[in-house]
């Protein structure tokens, strides 16, 4: 698995993390949902859950991923676009999610 986090949104999470110690976790969010699918959302949580996650060295920082995460392709982009004030997910083949959800868990 290959992910690149772009510049413009390595700015947007160095502006919004900002002296955080922890790590950027890429998560479909499926509560409330009715069926298998679900919303790509961009956590930054304070530690790895070593039974859980898997770390994916990127170009800019680690990301985590669950281990038992399917939904995503091999390749991805996490961006900012600066037009919709948002994250986005995107895919050689397409935009995942061009409004992704940014959440900063306290530990």
């Amino acid at each position: 698995m290959s992910i690149t986090i772009t510049e413009r949104a390595s700015e947007e999470l160095n502006k919004r993390i900002g002296e955080r110690n922890g790590y950027l976790k890429l998560q479909t969010e499926t509560k409330g949902l009715s069926c298998d699918s679900g919303i790509p959302t961009l956590y930054f949580v304070p530690s790895i859950q070593e039974k859980e996650d898997i770390l994916v060295e990127t170009n800019d920082r680690p990301v985590l991923l669950e281990k038992t995460e399917h939904f995503f392709s091999d390749d991805l982009k996490i961006d900012y676009s600066d037009t919709v004030n948002s994250f986005q997910l995107k895919s050689p083949a397409q935009i995942i999610n061009g409004r992704m959800t940014f959440i900063i868990k306290e530990g």
